[in-house]
């Protein structure tokens, strides 16, 4: 892993990367999960507008084809299709990895995600925010593997947030299973993310391969995260509370899309980077300057590959999926 020594780049306001410089996608297999929707969808659009070939990766087959439909109308030509996975089910993982039927993949955006739901529990019987922002996102990576190493250039991209930055990781809670709080549980999960993302990369350091892993934050973005799936039923006041605060504090979807974006197209960025937006506490601003990526180098999760390491064993053991990139424990010298 090769991570930035600055925690910032800064540059003029005229030097900002926007999607428009994004190069040509065109021959790239792509999957991005949770692309009904938000950032996801944007995403999608975005690299289906520059070639790419790209996968929709849903869980219902009603908004992924409306969301399909929509692509299409937007970015005419677009190579796009829906393939469904519900990654609250790793029965549905196994069958979205088996079924895949390209000859590669050689960009995953692990987007898919949920945030501060009532308590619930997988089909599996995880702790739903801890299942599906983690343990689906773990499986579904390892699952594609293979496709992935098939790529002469692979690169997995993992949504984390801005919030995890505020996690006490409780390796002994996860599951909630010592209580239940939803803020808390979610950024525990972002967080998980994040370590996911740096100890893969350390992986295929170690073992060799070309694989980049990426993290991102997008930072205050508006999306039906907070509103829709679960949340949905949680009654009018919360919903009028939620729109309200969606309008005021956040930003719009295509600037939170931005930071995936740049992590799953720059040609040059160095594997492990975790990219977010310029500002306080990563929530708001522009997510790259003159030309190069925003990077936190100095996240408590970037560097404490213990934890990392001990969280990578306990999700193969819960998942049952084992990663095809193993690799040595960390040093406690």
């Amino acid at each position: 892993m090769t991570p930035a020594t600055p925690a910032y780049a800064h540059a003029s306001p005229s030097d900002r990367w926007t999607p428009d410089s994004i190069p040509g996608q065109s021959g790239r297999l792509v999957v991005v999960t949770g692309a009904n929707s938000g950032i996801g969808y944007v995403t999608a659009r975005e690299l289906a507008r520059r070639g790419a070939h790209v996968v929709l990766a849903c869980r219902s087959q009603e908004r992924g084809r409306e969301a399909l439909e929509r692509l299409r109308t937007e970015a005419p030509g677009a190579r796009a299709e829906l393939r469904l996975v519900d990654l609250a089910d790793l029965t549905s993982v196994r069958r979205f990895a088996d079924d895949w039927s390209h000859d590669r993949l050689d960009l995953l955006v692990n987007n898919a995600g949920i945030a501060m739901v009532p308590f619930s529990r997988t089909a599996d019987g995880f702790e739903s925010q801890f299942g599906v922002n983690h343990l689906g996102t773990f499986a579904l990576t390892g699952l594609l593997m293979p496709h992935l190493l098939a790529s002469p250039d692979p690169r997995v991209v993992t949504v984390s947030s801005e919030g995890q930055r505020f996690a006490r990781f409780d390796m002994g809670n996860l599951d909630a299973e010592r209580g239940y709080r939803p803020l808390f549980t979610y950024i525990q999960s972002k967080r998980a993310n994040l370590y996911f993302a740096t100890e893969l990369q350390r992986r295929a350091d170690a073992a060799g391969l070309r694989l980049r892993s990426m993290a991102v934050a997008p930072g205050l973005t508006r999306s039906n995260v907070l509103t829709g799936g679960a949340n949905s039923t949680r009654g009018r006041a919360y919903g009028a509370l939620m729109r309200l605060l969606l309008r005021s504090a956040f930003r719009p979807t295509p600037e939170g899309a931005k930071t995936s974006l740049y992590a799953a197209t720059v040609p040059d960025l160095p594997g492990g980077s975790y990219v977010v937006p310029d500002g306080p506490f990563q929530l708001r601003g522009e997510p790259v300057l003159r030309g190069e990526p925003v990077l936190r180098s100095r996240e408590r999760a970037v560097q404490d590959a213990d934890t990392a390491h001990r969280l990578w064993a306990l999700s193969e053991r819960l998942t049952g999926v084992l990663h095809p990139v193993p690799a040595q424990a960390p040093s406690r010298d």
